[in-house]
């Protein structure tokens, strides 16, 4: 199946907090109802396609909110990050679609062997950041989804020119295959740099790229 990578830039610090407060404040209780509203319409479109995780999308999204993520349904990471995209996205700005991959894991893999081996540092591969994960500082641990979808990923806004630098500098060096993908992924997180210096001039508090990988 193919999936699509998407990404979109947040405050990760106003993640975190929505899942870490405790009480929430007005701000976040009248953005919990639109993060509600699509959890919900996600789950109706999963039961249209009779897809059940064993938890549904609004039920993992309580969850969260209780500072947990423990339910022992087969498929619940599934359900658990899907309720976490959609709290990021609630945080975020529009997304941008990055492309459309029919095995991003073993292609960003492969671009990785290729980038490493002409000296691209680990922490700005591809992969490492595509696939990094909810982040760190999340006060419990979310279950990985039993099939890899859907996917978390996040740059720090701060690594995306040196990324874009980085790649440029081997690009003649890369296979022609991976070529025009690392040129698409280049010039996205070198616009997001210069958006982010921009911003940050008007008291913008974005700081990080996040990704959604989804089939």
């Amino acid at each position: 199946m193919s999936k699509v990578i998407s990404y979109s830039v947040a405050d990760a610090r106003r993640v975190v907090d929505f899942l870490s407060a405790g009480q929430l404040t007005a701000d976040q209780q009248r953005l919990l109802g639109h993060i509600r509203k699509s959890c919900e319409q996600h789950q109706l479109d999963l039961d249209r396609q009779d897809i059940d995780y064993g938890l549904t999308i609004p039920e993992a999204l309580d969850h969260l909110l209780a500072g947990r993520a423990d339910s022992d349904a087969s498929y619940a990471g599934n359900a658990y990050y899907s309720a976490l995209q959609h709290i990021i996205d609630n945080h975020a700005s529009d997304p941008y679609d990055l492309g459309v991959f029919s095995r991003p894991g073993t292609f960003f893999g492969l671009l990785d062997d290729q980038l490493r081996r002409l000296g691209v540092p680990t922490e700005l591969l591809p992969g490492t950041f595509l696939y990094a994960g909810p982040p760190d500082e999340i006060p419990f641990p979310i279950p990985h989804p039993v099939d890899g979808s859907p996917e978390i990923g996040r740059l720090p806004l701060d690594r995306a020119e040196p990324a874009a630098d980085a790649y440029r500098a081997v690009m003649d060096r890369v296979e022609a295959d991976f070529r025009f993908e690392l040129q698409q992924l280049a010039g996205s997180l070198q616009t997001e740099h210069d958006e982010w210096q921009n911003a940050l001039r008007h008291g913008w508090t974005m700081d990080t790229v996040f990704f959604s990988i989804k089939g």
